[in-house]
């Protein structure tokens, strides 16, 4: 089992940055056998949608609707995902849920609310 517990969020303004933070909790060996992290949003009245991915092998995939703007990483040694989001717009506020992936198993975070004012 692996618990996720995000933080980072908040209110900003619009061009504005913020960095989510994930702590994985739990298992060494469910952690250390996790396929891929990633960071997905929803917004009031739309699905979750993924933001970016990590892969074990650190490889990285990002919604091209924040490409060029945000930024996945990963601490091993802290068991620690970030996501390093800049030039924010009114459009990414959403609560932000961090994702681990344990084929066929999904962990989710509880989620952190990021609002971007115009």
């Amino acid at each position: 089992q692996v618990r996720l517990v995000e933080s980072g969020g908040g209110l900003v303004q619009a061009g504005g940055s913020l960095r989510l933070s994930c702590a994985a909790f739990g298992s060494i060996l469910h952690i250390n056998a996790i396929n891929a992290w990633g960071w997905y949003r929803q917004a009031p009245g739309k699905q979750r949608e993924l933001v970016a991915t990590i892969a074990s092998g650190g490889s990285t995939n990002y919604a091209e609707s924040v490409k060029g703007r945000f930024t996945i990483s990963r601490d091993n040694a802290k068991n620690t995902q970030y996501l390093q989001m800049n030039s924010l717009k009114p459009e990414d506020t959403a609560v932000y849920y961090c994702n681990a992936k344990l084929v066929p198993v999904d962990f989710w975070g509880q989620g952190t609310q990021v609002t971007v004012s115009s």
